[in-house]
C-alpha cells in the first residue's frame, strides 16, 4: 500500500468522516468540513508550516484539488480554534482504532511548551495566569510557557495528555488525569506506568496502586534499587524520543498561539499528527510505527 502523505489524508478523512463527519450545522454548513479541517491541521503540522499565510497559500496552490474550499486566514483561525474538542475526539478515535490502545505499559513525561519570552509579552499575554515560569532541566534553562503531560504506549501513540502551569505539581497533574478517565486505568490489569524520579511520592505510588497500576521509576541514592530498574536505560531513550517528535519534528514550541484557545488546539494538533502517522503506519505494516519521513515533504 502506498504510504505518502496523499495516503495518510485520504485514509484519515475517510475514518474521521465515517466517525464523527456528521455533525450538524444550525443555519448553512460551512463550506469546509469538520473532516477536511481535522486532515488539513494534520497536514499542517507534519508539513511543518507554522505560518498560517504561508500554509494557506501552499493548500491554494498544492492541495486545492484535494481541498477546494479553504478560509482566509481569518476564517481558518477561527475554524482552527473553535476545533479544540473535535481534534480531542480524533485523537481518541485513532488511538482506539490500533492495538496499541491496549498495551498496558505506558510512559509518563512532561516538557515545556514556551509561549513567551519578553517580559511585556508575559504581561500582555491572554495565557498570563495558565502560562507561568518553570524549569526545563532537560536543557538547563528556565522558561515561561506551560508543561505538556503525556501518557503515551511505548509506541508514542497518545492515551491522555495536558498542558499545565509549570508551578504545578507533576503528581497533581497526572491524578487529576486519572481521575478525569478513571477506567483508562483501571480497564488495564498490571498496568505499569514508566517515568523519571518526578513522580516519586509514596502518596502517589499508592494512588496507582489502588487503581490497579504500578510505577517503574529510577531510585534515589538514599533508596535501595527498585524492581525493574536495569530496564529503565532503554525506556527513558524511547521518552526521549517522542519529545524530540513534538518538538523537533513538528514544532511543538513554535505553535504561535496568543490566546487560551490558540495555545491549547495547536498543541492538540501536534499530537494529533503524532497520532494520525502512528495510525497509518500501523496500519499500512510499517516497521517503525512514529516515522514520519514519508509525510513531512
Amino acid at each position: 500500500m502506498t504510504n505518502n502523505l496523499d495516503a495518510l489524508l485520504t485514509a484519515l478523512y475517510v475514518k474521521i468522516d465515517d466517525e464523527i463527519g456528521g455533525t450538524r450545522w444550525l443555519g448553512r454548513p460551512p463550506r469546509l468540513t469538520d473532516s477536511e479541517l481535522v486532515c488539513l491541521a494534520v497536514a499542517q503540522a507534519l508539513l511543518g508550516f507554522t505560518s498560517e499565510s504561508r500554509w494557506l497559500r501552499f493548500v491554494d496552490s498544492r492541495l486545492g484539488a484535494m481541498f477546494p474550499h479553504v478560509p482566509r486566514q481569518p476564517g481558518w483561525n477561527k475554524r482552527l480554534r473553535a476545533a479544540l474538542p473535535l481534534v480531542k475526539r480524533a485523537i481518541r478515535l485513532l488511538a482506539v482504532d490500533t492495538d496499541f490502545w491496549f498495551d498496558n505499559h505506558w510512559i509518563a513525561d512532561s516538557t515545556a511548551v514556551e509561549c513567551g519570552r519578553s517580559r511585556p509579552t508575559m504581561k500582555r499575554s491572554d495565557v498570563a495566569g495558565w502560562a507561568g515560569y518553570g524549569y526545563c532541566a532537560s536543557h538547563s534553562r528556565f522558561f515561561w510557557g506551560l508543561r505538556l503531560f503525556l501518557v503515551c504506549t511505548l509506541t508514542g501513540m497518545p492515551i491522555l495528555w495536558a498542558p499545565a502551569n509549570p508551578k504545578i505539581d507533576e503528581r497533581e497533574v497526572l491524578t487529576a488525569m486519572f481521575d478525569r478517565e478513571p477506567e483508562t486505568v483501571t480497564d488495564r490489569p498490571g498496568l505499569l506506568v514508566i517515568s523519571d524520579k518526578g513522580l516519586a511520592s509514596k502518596e502517589f505510588e499508592a494512588d496507582l496502586g489502588f487503581r490497579g497500576a504500578e510505577l517503574l521509576r529510577p531510585s534515589f541514592k538514599r533508596e535501595k534499587k527498585r524492581r525493574g530498574e536495569s530496564l529503565l536505560k532503554s525506556v527513558r531513550q524511547l521518552i526521549e524520543s517522542v519529545d524530540d517528535t513534538l518538538k523537533g519534528q513538528l514544532d511543538l514550541e513554535r505553535h504561535g498561539g496568543r490566546t487560551f484557545e490558540g495555545v491549547a488546539v495547536r498543541v492538540a494538533q501536534r499530537i494529533l499528527a503524532m497520532a494520525a502517522a502512528i495510525w497509518h503506519n500501523h496500519k499500512t505494516g510499517q516497521t517503525i510505527t512514529r516515522s514520519l519521513i514519508a509525510y513531512d515533504h
